[in-house]
């Protein structure tokens, strides 16, 4: 069974992939999950160098539950 798809002018062997942000970058799963079988890996951001981040804390909680500031961590694009 064909299960191709194409997202613009990408094409992609099927439609299964990871959601944005929580497959880190792929590699922490590749003992875990056949990373040939997805159609694509939705990575975290990416910058052109790599960025630490916000210093901690980074997660706060608040009455109305819970507030963010990781600061775009990333591994950067030449990695």
């Amino acid at each position: 069974m064909n299960l191709e798809v194409c997202i613009g002018r990408l094409k992609l062997k099927n439609p299964v992939m990871t959601a944005s942000g929580t497959f880190g970058y792929g590699e922490e799963y590749a003992e875990f999950v056949d990373l040939n079988r997805l159609g694509a890996v939705v990575v975290k951001g990416l910058s052109l160098m790599p960025k630490e981040g916000n210093p901690t804390p980074r997660i706060v909680e608040t009455p109305s539950g819970m507030l963010n500031s990781i600061g775009l961590q990333n591994i950067g694009i030449e990695r």
